[in-house]
Protein backbone atom coordinates (compact mmCIF):
# COMPACT_ATOMS: atom_id res chain seq x y z
CA UNK A 1 0.00 0.00 0.00
CA UNK A 2 2.81 2.02 0.97
CA UNK A 3 4.50 1.50 -2.53
CA UNK A 4 1.42 2.39 -4.22
CA UNK A 5 1.15 5.90 -2.33
CA UNK A 6 5.19 6.42 -3.43
CA UNK A 7 4.43 5.52 -7.04
CA UNK A 8 0.76 7.88 -6.88
CA UNK A 9 3.20 10.66 -5.10
CA UNK A 10 6.13 10.12 -8.09
CA UNK A 11 3.92 10.09 -10.43
CA UNK A 12 2.07 13.29 -9.76
CA UNK A 13 5.32 15.12 -8.97
CA UNK A 14 6.15 14.25 -12.27
CA UNK A 15 3.10 15.59 -13.83
CA UNK A 16 3.04 18.35 -12.14
CA UNK A 17 6.72 19.26 -13.53
CA UNK A 18 5.62 18.49 -16.58
CA UNK A 19 2.46 20.81 -16.05
CA UNK A 20 4.49 23.41 -14.55
CA UNK A 21 6.81 23.05 -17.76
CA UNK A 22 3.83 23.79 -20.57
CA UNK A 23 2.47 26.51 -18.78
CA UNK A 24 6.05 28.15 -18.27
CA UNK A 25 6.68 27.75 -21.89
CA UNK A 26 3.10 29.13 -22.93
CA UNK A 27 3.17 32.00 -20.17
CA UNK A 28 6.07 33.24 -21.51
CA UNK A 29 5.34 33.42 -25.41
CA UNK A 30 1.81 35.14 -24.28
CA UNK A 31 4.15 37.72 -22.13
CA UNK A 32 6.74 38.37 -25.24
CA UNK A 33 4.05 38.70 -27.88
CA UNK A 34 2.58 41.25 -25.64
CA UNK A 35 5.32 42.95 -24.01
CA UNK A 36 7.89 42.52 -27.07
CA UNK A 37 6.03 42.35 -30.38
CA UNK A 38 7.88 42.75 -33.23
CA UNK A 39 4.62 42.88 -35.52
CA UNK A 40 4.65 46.59 -36.38
CA UNK A 41 8.67 46.15 -37.26
CA UNK A 42 7.99 43.36 -39.63
CA UNK A 43 5.01 44.70 -40.79
CA UNK A 44 6.76 48.09 -42.14
CA UNK A 45 9.27 46.06 -43.48
CA UNK A 46 7.22 43.70 -45.33
CA UNK A 47 4.39 46.23 -46.48
CA UNK A 48 6.06 49.10 -46.52
CA UNK A 49 9.53 48.58 -47.91
CA UNK A 50 9.09 45.47 -49.63
CA UNK A 51 5.93 46.15 -51.13
CA UNK A 52 3.70 43.92 -52.97
CA UNK A 53 4.77 40.66 -53.76
CA UNK A 54 3.21 39.39 -57.08
CA UNK A 55 4.97 36.33 -58.06
CA UNK A 56 7.90 36.80 -60.99
CA UNK A 57 8.52 39.90 -59.53
CA UNK A 58 12.27 41.32 -57.71
CA UNK A 59 9.75 42.29 -54.97
CA UNK A 60 9.17 38.97 -54.15
CA UNK A 61 12.66 37.88 -54.38
CA UNK A 62 13.41 40.58 -52.22
CA UNK A 63 10.43 39.44 -49.37
CA UNK A 64 12.01 36.02 -49.99
CA UNK A 65 15.61 37.37 -48.77
CA UNK A 66 14.16 39.78 -46.48
CA UNK A 67 12.45 37.01 -44.62
CA UNK A 68 15.16 34.54 -44.55
CA UNK A 69 17.57 37.30 -43.27
CA UNK A 70 15.02 37.29 -40.80
CA UNK A 71 14.90 34.06 -39.06
CA UNK A 72 18.46 33.58 -39.56
CA UNK A 73 18.98 36.59 -36.90
CA UNK A 74 16.66 34.60 -34.90
CA UNK A 75 18.80 31.17 -34.73
CA UNK A 76 16.28 29.62 -37.39
CA UNK A 77 17.52 27.49 -40.35
CA UNK A 78 15.92 28.79 -43.36
CA UNK A 79 16.13 28.61 -47.47
CA UNK A 80 14.32 29.65 -50.80
CA UNK A 81 12.94 26.16 -52.39
CA UNK A 82 12.32 26.63 -56.44
CA UNK A 83 9.64 24.59 -57.59
CA UNK A 84 9.38 26.14 -61.27
CA UNK A 85 9.45 29.15 -62.86
CA UNK A 86 6.98 32.27 -63.74
CA UNK A 87 7.14 35.51 -66.67
CA UNK A 88 8.96 37.88 -65.03
CA UNK A 89 7.77 41.37 -64.75
CA UNK A 90 8.31 44.64 -63.11
CA UNK A 91 5.76 47.35 -62.36
CA UNK A 92 6.96 50.91 -62.92
CA UNK A 93 5.07 54.16 -62.87
CA UNK A 94 1.27 54.66 -63.81
CA UNK A 95 0.57 58.36 -64.91
CA UNK A 96 -3.06 58.88 -66.11
CA UNK A 97 -4.10 62.23 -67.48
CA UNK A 98 -7.47 63.85 -69.27
CA UNK A 99 -6.28 66.25 -71.55
CA UNK A 100 -9.16 67.18 -72.93
CA UNK A 101 -12.06 68.51 -72.44
CA UNK A 102 -10.71 70.02 -69.85
CA UNK A 103 -7.09 68.86 -67.81
CA UNK A 104 -7.48 66.60 -64.80
CA UNK A 105 -5.01 63.74 -63.42
CA UNK A 106 -7.25 60.20 -62.94
CA UNK A 107 -7.02 57.92 -60.16
CA UNK A 108 -6.18 54.72 -61.53
CA UNK A 109 -3.50 51.94 -62.61
CA UNK A 110 -1.98 49.36 -64.60
CA UNK A 111 -2.80 45.84 -64.30
CA UNK A 112 -0.52 42.85 -63.54
CA UNK A 113 1.68 41.97 -66.49
CA UNK A 114 0.60 44.40 -68.62
CA UNK A 115 2.22 45.85 -71.70
CA UNK A 116 4.24 49.44 -71.25
CA UNK A 117 3.57 52.36 -72.93
CA UNK A 118 6.08 53.45 -75.57
CA UNK A 119 8.64 56.36 -74.12
CA UNK A 120 6.51 59.67 -73.48
CA UNK A 121 3.14 57.29 -72.70
CA UNK A 122 0.30 57.63 -75.18
CA UNK A 123 -2.46 60.44 -76.15
CA UNK A 124 -5.71 59.27 -77.65
CA UNK A 125 -9.31 59.78 -77.77
CA UNK A 126 -11.27 57.55 -75.01
CA UNK A 127 -14.37 55.08 -76.63
CA UNK A 128 -16.81 52.65 -74.83
CA UNK A 129 -18.01 49.66 -76.82
CA UNK A 130 -20.85 50.34 -78.80
CA UNK A 131 -24.26 50.39 -76.66
CA UNK A 132 -26.54 47.83 -78.48
CA UNK A 133 -24.36 45.21 -80.65
CA UNK A 134 -26.68 43.79 -83.24
CA UNK A 135 -24.45 40.53 -83.32
CA UNK A 136 -21.01 39.36 -84.01
CA UNK A 137 -21.17 40.71 -87.87
CA UNK A 138 -22.16 44.18 -87.04
CA UNK A 139 -19.60 44.25 -84.43
CA UNK A 140 -16.61 43.15 -86.71
CA UNK A 141 -17.81 45.81 -88.99
CA UNK A 142 -17.45 47.92 -85.61
CA UNK A 143 -14.08 47.45 -84.90
CA UNK A 144 -11.75 49.10 -87.47
CA UNK A 145 -13.04 52.66 -85.46
CA UNK A 146 -11.45 51.81 -82.46
CA UNK A 147 -7.30 51.74 -84.19
CA UNK A 148 -5.44 54.96 -82.59
CA UNK A 149 -8.06 54.65 -79.31
CA UNK A 150 -8.14 53.93 -76.07
CA UNK A 151 -11.70 51.52 -75.19
CA UNK A 152 -12.93 51.59 -72.08
CA UNK A 153 -14.12 47.94 -71.74
CA UNK A 154 -16.15 47.58 -68.13
CA UNK A 155 -19.59 49.13 -67.62
CA UNK A 156 -20.34 52.08 -66.18
CA UNK A 157 -21.49 52.01 -62.45
CA UNK A 158 -24.85 53.62 -61.97
CA UNK A 159 -23.89 54.43 -58.14
CA UNK A 160 -20.34 55.05 -56.57
CA UNK A 161 -21.93 54.04 -52.89
CA UNK A 162 -21.87 50.74 -51.91
CA UNK A 163 -24.74 49.20 -50.81
CA UNK A 164 -25.21 49.67 -46.83
CA UNK A 165 -24.72 53.33 -47.43
CA UNK A 166 -27.70 53.41 -49.92
CA UNK A 167 -29.52 51.37 -46.75
CA UNK A 168 -28.64 53.44 -44.27
CA UNK A 169 -29.76 56.90 -45.91
CA UNK A 170 -32.27 55.69 -49.17
CA UNK A 171 -35.77 55.49 -49.04
CA UNK A 172 -36.94 51.97 -49.32
CA UNK A 173 -38.54 52.83 -52.71
CA UNK A 174 -35.31 54.29 -54.13
CA UNK A 175 -32.80 51.54 -52.60
CA UNK A 176 -35.03 49.24 -54.54
CA UNK A 177 -35.48 50.81 -57.75
CA UNK A 178 -31.47 51.63 -57.77
CA UNK A 179 -31.16 47.94 -57.12
CA UNK A 180 -33.46 46.86 -60.19
CA UNK A 181 -31.97 48.85 -62.29
CA UNK A 182 -28.80 48.42 -61.80
CA UNK A 183 -29.14 44.43 -62.09
CA UNK A 184 -31.12 45.26 -65.72
CA UNK A 185 -28.06 47.17 -66.76
CA UNK A 186 -25.64 44.32 -65.76
CA UNK A 187 -27.52 41.91 -67.74
CA UNK A 188 -27.75 44.00 -70.58
CA UNK A 189 -24.39 44.82 -70.52
CA UNK A 190 -23.53 41.20 -70.34
CA UNK A 191 -25.62 40.10 -73.41
CA UNK A 192 -24.68 42.77 -75.28
CA UNK A 193 -21.08 41.75 -74.78
CA UNK A 194 -21.95 38.04 -75.87
CA UNK A 195 -24.03 39.51 -78.80
CA UNK A 196 -20.58 40.48 -80.22
CA UNK A 197 -19.28 36.91 -80.48
CA UNK A 198 -16.27 37.46 -77.61
CA UNK A 199 -16.86 37.62 -73.37
CA UNK A 200 -14.99 40.01 -71.04
CA UNK A 201 -11.77 37.73 -70.83
CA UNK A 202 -11.72 37.74 -75.08
CA UNK A 203 -13.14 40.82 -76.10
CA UNK A 204 -9.73 42.69 -75.02
CA UNK A 205 -7.63 40.80 -77.82
CA UNK A 206 -10.12 41.62 -80.59
CA UNK A 207 -9.57 45.03 -79.78
CA UNK A 208 -5.97 44.95 -79.41
CA UNK A 209 -6.02 43.23 -83.26
CA UNK A 210 -8.16 45.94 -84.69
CA UNK A 211 -5.51 48.63 -83.26
CA UNK A 212 -6.59 50.30 -79.90
CA UNK A 213 -3.60 51.65 -77.84
CA UNK A 214 -4.63 50.75 -74.75
CA UNK A 215 -7.82 49.51 -72.61
CA UNK A 216 -9.63 51.31 -70.00
CA UNK A 217 -10.64 49.23 -67.59
CA UNK A 218 -12.79 49.62 -64.37
CA UNK A 219 -12.89 46.44 -61.70
CA UNK A 220 -15.14 48.19 -58.21
CA UNK A 221 -15.18 46.38 -55.33
CA UNK A 222 -18.88 47.68 -54.17
CA UNK A 223 -17.16 49.89 -51.85
CA UNK A 224 -15.96 53.69 -51.41
CA UNK A 225 -12.90 54.03 -53.61
CA UNK A 226 -11.65 50.77 -53.73
CA UNK A 227 -11.08 48.65 -57.12
CA UNK A 228 -9.65 44.94 -57.74
CA UNK A 229 -6.45 44.69 -59.39
CA UNK A 230 -5.76 41.68 -61.16
CA UNK A 231 -3.85 40.71 -64.75
CA UNK A 232 -3.88 42.06 -67.98
CA UNK A 233 -5.19 40.07 -70.56
CA UNK A 234 -3.45 41.46 -73.89
CA UNK A 235 0.00 41.19 -74.95
CA UNK A 236 0.89 44.62 -76.85
CA UNK A 237 -1.41 47.19 -75.32
CA UNK A 238 -1.71 48.42 -71.96
CA UNK A 239 -4.47 48.05 -69.52
CA UNK A 240 -5.31 50.40 -67.42
CA UNK A 241 -7.66 50.22 -64.38
CA UNK A 242 -9.07 53.65 -63.79
CA UNK A 243 -11.11 54.02 -59.94
CA UNK A 244 -14.87 54.21 -60.45
CA UNK A 245 -15.56 57.87 -60.47
CA UNK A 246 -12.69 58.75 -63.08
CA UNK A 247 -14.27 56.21 -65.41
CA UNK A 248 -17.68 57.19 -65.07
CA UNK A 249 -16.67 60.69 -65.70
CA UNK A 250 -14.64 59.61 -68.92
CA UNK A 251 -17.27 56.82 -70.06
CA UNK A 252 -20.34 59.86 -69.68
CA UNK A 253 -18.00 62.22 -71.56
CA UNK A 254 -17.78 59.66 -74.43
CA UNK A 255 -21.33 58.58 -74.16
CA UNK A 256 -22.17 62.55 -74.34
CA UNK A 257 -20.28 63.44 -77.56
CA UNK A 258 -17.37 65.19 -75.76
CA UNK A 259 -14.65 63.64 -77.38
CA UNK A 260 -12.37 63.02 -74.05
CA UNK A 261 -8.41 62.36 -74.31
CA UNK A 262 -6.22 61.14 -72.07
CA UNK A 263 -2.50 60.73 -71.60
CA UNK A 264 -1.08 57.77 -70.31
CA UNK A 265 2.31 56.83 -68.91
CA UNK A 266 2.60 52.88 -67.94
CA UNK A 267 5.91 52.21 -67.50
CA UNK A 268 6.62 48.42 -67.02
CA UNK A 269 9.43 45.99 -67.56
CA UNK A 270 9.78 42.23 -69.06
CA UNK A 271 12.40 40.36 -67.17
CA UNK A 272 11.81 36.92 -69.11
CA UNK A 273 11.78 33.64 -67.46
CA UNK A 274 12.69 33.96 -63.75
CA UNK A 275 12.79 31.50 -60.98
CA UNK A 276 9.32 30.75 -58.41
CA UNK A 277 10.00 29.58 -55.01
CA UNK A 278 8.75 28.90 -51.61
CA UNK A 279 10.68 30.30 -49.06
CA UNK A 280 10.97 27.39 -45.52
CA UNK A 281 12.38 27.90 -42.05
CA UNK A 282 13.09 25.06 -39.81
CA UNK A 283 13.31 24.50 -36.37
CA UNK A 284 14.43 20.60 -35.74
CA UNK A 285 12.56 18.29 -34.17
CA UNK A 286 14.75 16.59 -31.11
CA UNK A 287 12.63 13.55 -30.02
CA UNK A 288 10.34 12.58 -33.31
CA UNK A 289 12.15 14.92 -36.01
CA UNK A 290 10.71 12.85 -38.58
CA UNK A 291 7.25 13.98 -37.88
CA UNK A 292 6.36 17.65 -38.48
CA UNK A 293 4.08 20.78 -37.97
CA UNK A 294 3.80 22.70 -40.52
CA UNK A 295 3.03 26.39 -40.50
CA UNK A 296 1.07 27.92 -43.26
CA UNK A 297 0.43 31.31 -45.13
CA UNK A 298 1.31 32.61 -48.36
CA UNK A 299 3.79 34.97 -49.19
CA UNK A 300 2.78 36.34 -52.76
CA UNK A 301 -0.19 38.82 -53.40
CA UNK A 302 -1.74 40.73 -56.24
CA UNK A 303 -0.18 44.49 -56.50
CA UNK A 304 -2.74 47.02 -56.29
CA UNK A 305 -2.08 47.87 -53.06
CA UNK A 306 0.73 46.59 -50.28
CA UNK A 307 -0.63 43.13 -50.26
CA UNK A 308 -1.32 44.12 -46.60
CA UNK A 309 -4.36 41.73 -45.61
CA UNK A 310 -4.04 38.90 -48.05
CA UNK A 311 -1.49 37.96 -46.79
CA UNK A 312 0.77 39.93 -45.22
CA UNK A 313 -1.11 39.11 -41.88
CA UNK A 314 -1.11 35.46 -41.82
CA UNK A 315 2.55 35.82 -42.73
CA UNK A 316 3.55 38.02 -40.45
CA UNK A 317 1.64 35.82 -37.84
CA UNK A 318 3.43 32.55 -38.91
CA UNK A 319 6.66 34.68 -38.39
CA UNK A 320 5.98 35.44 -35.10
CA UNK A 321 4.79 32.47 -33.63
CA UNK A 322 8.19 31.02 -35.53
CA UNK A 323 9.97 33.61 -33.50
CA UNK A 324 7.74 32.99 -30.07
CA UNK A 325 8.83 29.37 -30.39
CA UNK A 326 12.52 29.79 -31.36
CA UNK A 327 12.57 31.64 -28.00
CA UNK A 328 10.68 29.68 -25.22
CA UNK A 329 10.56 25.93 -27.18
CA UNK A 330 14.26 25.68 -28.81
CA UNK A 331 13.91 22.04 -29.13
CA UNK A 332 10.92 20.69 -30.05
CA UNK A 333 9.69 17.16 -29.93
CA UNK A 334 8.27 17.61 -33.84
CA UNK A 335 10.09 19.03 -36.32
CA UNK A 336 8.71 22.94 -36.97
CA UNK A 337 8.29 23.89 -40.44
CA UNK A 338 7.16 27.39 -41.78
CA UNK A 339 6.29 27.70 -45.38
CA UNK A 340 5.89 30.85 -46.89
CA UNK A 341 4.34 29.62 -50.49
CA UNK A 342 4.45 31.51 -53.76
CA UNK A 343 1.84 31.93 -56.52
CA UNK A 344 -0.81 30.69 -54.36
CA UNK A 345 -3.08 33.85 -56.21
CA UNK A 346 -2.57 31.68 -59.19
CA UNK A 347 -3.74 28.68 -57.59
CA UNK A 348 -2.24 27.22 -54.71
CA UNK A 349 1.35 26.91 -56.76
CA UNK A 350 3.26 27.21 -54.64
CA UNK A 351 1.38 24.62 -51.55
CA UNK A 352 0.62 22.44 -53.88
CA UNK A 353 4.06 21.95 -55.27
CA UNK A 354 5.44 21.61 -51.72
CA UNK A 355 2.82 18.76 -50.82
CA UNK A 356 4.36 17.07 -54.29
CA UNK A 357 7.44 17.41 -53.72
CA UNK A 358 7.53 15.91 -49.66
CA UNK A 359 5.62 13.16 -49.45
CA UNK A 360 7.83 12.02 -46.36
CA UNK A 361 6.48 15.15 -44.72
CA UNK A 362 2.55 15.17 -45.52
CA UNK A 363 2.52 11.57 -44.69
CA UNK A 364 4.13 11.86 -41.00
CA UNK A 365 2.32 15.50 -40.75
CA UNK A 366 1.08 16.24 -36.87
CA UNK A 367 -0.81 19.31 -37.95
CA UNK A 368 -0.69 22.61 -40.60
CA UNK A 369 -2.40 25.79 -39.61
CA UNK A 370 -3.18 27.67 -42.12
CA UNK A 371 -3.78 32.09 -41.83
CA UNK A 372 -5.27 33.74 -44.41
CA UNK A 373 -8.23 35.70 -44.83
CA UNK A 374 -7.27 39.03 -43.75
CA UNK A 375 -6.63 40.82 -40.30
CA UNK A 376 -9.22 39.75 -38.15
CA UNK A 377 -8.69 37.68 -34.73
CA UNK A 378 -9.29 33.70 -35.71
CA UNK A 379 -13.04 33.16 -35.09
CA UNK A 380 -13.37 29.35 -36.54
CA UNK A 381 -11.98 26.64 -36.41
CA UNK A 382 -13.27 23.19 -38.58
CA UNK A 383 -11.66 19.62 -38.16
CA UNK A 384 -11.55 19.98 -41.63
CA UNK A 385 -13.23 16.00 -41.84
CA UNK A 386 -11.50 14.42 -39.60
CA UNK A 387 -12.96 12.06 -37.81
CA UNK A 388 -11.01 12.23 -34.41
CA UNK A 389 -10.30 16.12 -34.54
CA UNK A 390 -12.01 16.92 -31.39
CA UNK A 391 -9.67 14.63 -29.54
CA UNK A 392 -6.65 17.02 -30.13
CA UNK A 393 -7.63 20.01 -31.41
CA UNK A 394 -10.10 20.14 -28.44
CA UNK A 395 -6.98 19.64 -25.92
CA UNK A 396 -4.51 21.87 -28.09
CA UNK A 397 -7.39 24.79 -27.81
CA UNK A 398 -7.54 24.08 -23.99
CA UNK A 399 -4.20 25.89 -23.54
CA UNK A 400 -5.09 28.53 -25.21
CA UNK A 401 -6.01 31.81 -23.30
CA UNK A 402 -9.98 32.48 -22.57
CA UNK A 403 -9.42 35.98 -24.01
CA UNK A 404 -8.33 34.43 -27.75
CA UNK A 405 -10.69 31.47 -27.73
CA UNK A 406 -13.92 32.92 -26.42
CA UNK A 407 -13.96 34.45 -29.78
CA UNK A 408 -13.37 31.18 -31.50
CA UNK A 409 -16.45 28.83 -32.72
CA UNK A 410 -14.98 25.27 -33.42
CA UNK A 411 -16.69 23.03 -35.92
CA UNK A 412 -15.81 18.99 -35.26
CA UNK A 413 -15.46 17.23 -37.79
CA UNK A 414 -16.45 19.45 -40.13
CA UNK A 415 -16.14 18.71 -43.83
CA UNK A 416 -12.42 19.33 -46.42
CA UNK A 417 -11.69 22.11 -48.30
CA UNK A 418 -11.42 21.69 -51.84
CA UNK A 419 -9.77 25.00 -52.50
CA UNK A 420 -9.68 29.01 -51.34
CA UNK A 421 -6.44 28.83 -49.26
CA UNK A 422 -3.19 26.60 -48.35
CA UNK A 423 -4.68 24.30 -46.55
CA UNK A 424 -6.52 22.51 -49.21
CA UNK A 425 -3.03 21.63 -51.04
CA UNK A 426 -1.98 19.62 -47.88
CA UNK A 427 -6.09 17.85 -47.36
CA UNK A 428 -6.19 16.80 -50.78
CA UNK A 429 -3.19 14.56 -49.95
CA UNK A 430 -5.16 13.62 -46.57
CA UNK A 431 -3.35 15.21 -44.39
CA UNK A 432 -4.44 17.24 -40.80
CA UNK A 433 -4.49 20.84 -41.94
CA UNK A 434 -6.29 23.40 -40.28
CA UNK A 435 -7.58 26.84 -41.42
CA UNK A 436 -7.36 29.52 -38.97
CA UNK A 437 -10.72 31.54 -40.41
CA UNK A 438 -10.69 35.02 -39.05
CA UNK A 439 -13.33 37.49 -38.66
CA UNK A 440 -13.36 39.84 -42.16
CA UNK A 441 -12.98 43.57 -41.51
CA UNK A 442 -14.88 44.01 -44.62
CA UNK A 443 -12.36 42.05 -45.89
CA UNK A 444 -14.27 41.07 -49.48
CA UNK A 445 -14.93 44.49 -50.68
CA UNK A 446 -11.94 46.57 -48.91
CA UNK A 447 -8.79 44.65 -49.12
CA UNK A 448 -9.20 41.25 -50.81
CA UNK A 449 -7.02 41.90 -54.27
CA UNK A 450 -7.56 45.96 -53.77
CA UNK A 451 -5.55 48.94 -54.21
CA UNK A 452 -6.59 49.62 -50.68
CA UNK A 453 -4.71 46.48 -49.08
CA UNK A 454 -2.64 48.68 -47.38
CA UNK A 455 -0.25 48.90 -44.12
CA UNK A 456 -3.45 50.72 -42.07
CA UNK A 457 -5.93 47.98 -42.54
CA UNK A 458 -3.35 45.85 -40.10
CA UNK A 459 -5.39 45.28 -36.61
CA UNK A 460 -2.34 44.47 -34.53
CA UNK A 461 -4.62 43.86 -31.61
CA UNK A 462 -5.96 40.94 -33.92
CA UNK A 463 -2.96 40.27 -35.49
CA UNK A 464 -1.29 39.29 -31.86
CA UNK A 465 -3.46 37.27 -30.92
CA UNK A 466 -3.50 35.35 -33.49
CA UNK A 467 0.20 34.82 -33.50
CA UNK A 468 -0.20 33.41 -29.84
CA UNK A 469 -2.91 31.18 -30.84
CA UNK A 470 -0.34 29.64 -33.57
CA UNK A 471 2.31 29.86 -31.07
CA UNK A 472 0.36 27.66 -28.87
CA UNK A 473 -1.46 24.87 -31.16
CA UNK A 474 1.95 24.31 -32.66
CA UNK A 475 3.56 23.75 -29.54
CA UNK A 476 1.17 21.57 -28.08
CA UNK A 477 0.85 19.90 -31.08
CA UNK A 478 4.50 19.29 -30.66
CA UNK A 479 4.62 17.91 -27.29
CA UNK A 480 1.25 15.79 -27.65
CA UNK A 481 2.17 12.03 -27.31
CA UNK A 482 -0.17 10.79 -29.91
CA UNK A 483 0.36 11.04 -33.65
CA UNK A 484 -2.99 12.61 -34.71
CA UNK A 485 -5.49 10.19 -36.59
CA UNK A 486 -5.77 10.56 -40.21
CA UNK A 487 -9.20 8.73 -40.41
CA UNK A 488 -11.92 10.82 -42.50
CA UNK A 489 -15.42 11.28 -42.36
CA UNK A 490 -17.92 9.49 -44.82
CA UNK A 491 -19.25 13.08 -46.57
CA UNK A 492 -22.83 13.67 -46.78
CA UNK A 493 -24.90 14.03 -50.01
CA UNK A 494 -24.41 16.70 -51.77
CA UNK A 495 -27.89 18.98 -51.98
CA UNK A 496 -26.47 20.14 -55.04
CA UNK A 497 -25.92 17.46 -57.02
CA UNK A 498 -27.58 14.36 -55.00
CA UNK A 499 -24.40 12.34 -54.85
CA UNK A 500 -22.36 11.66 -52.06
CA UNK A 501 -19.52 13.89 -52.02
CA UNK A 502 -15.77 12.72 -52.80
CA UNK A 503 -12.70 13.52 -50.45
CA UNK A 504 -10.80 16.48 -52.73
CA UNK A 505 -8.16 15.35 -54.82
CA UNK A 506 -4.22 16.34 -55.22
CA UNK A 507 -3.48 18.58 -57.97
CA UNK A 508 0.10 19.24 -59.30
CA UNK A 509 0.85 22.88 -59.46
CA UNK A 510 1.67 25.40 -62.36
CA UNK A 511 5.36 24.84 -62.63
CA UNK A 512 5.65 27.59 -65.56
CA UNK A 513 3.36 30.06 -65.06
CA UNK A 514 2.39 33.34 -66.90
CA UNK A 515 4.46 32.26 -70.01
CA UNK A 516 2.49 30.53 -72.91
CA UNK A 517 -1.01 32.22 -71.80
CA UNK A 518 -0.35 35.45 -71.88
Amino acid sequence: MKFTIKLFLIALLFSGGNLFAQDNVIDNIIKEANENSQLERLAHELLDVVGPRLVGTPQMEHASKWAIEQYTKWGIEAKQENYGTWRGWERGITHIDMVSPRVQTLDGMQLAWSASTPKGGVTAEVITLPANIKDSIAFKNWLPSVKGKFVMIDMKEPTGRPDYNWEEFATEESFTKMKESRDAQTKEWRENIARSGYNSRTIGGALEEAGAVGLIASNWSSGFGVNKIFSSRVKTIPTIDVELEDYGMLYRLAEYGNKPVIKVVAESKELGEVPTFNTIGTIKGSEKPNEYIVLSAHFDSWDGGQGATDNGTGTLVMMEAMRLLKKFYPNPKRTIIVGHWGSEEQGLNGSRAFVEDHPEIVKNLQASFNQDNGTGRVVNISGAGFLHSYDYLGSWLAAVPRDITQHIETTFPGTPSGGGSDNASFLAAGAPAFNLSALNWSYWNYTWHTNRDTYDKVIFDDVRNNAILTAILTYMASEDPDKTSTEKIVLPVSPRTGKQMEWPTQRSPNRKGGLDDN
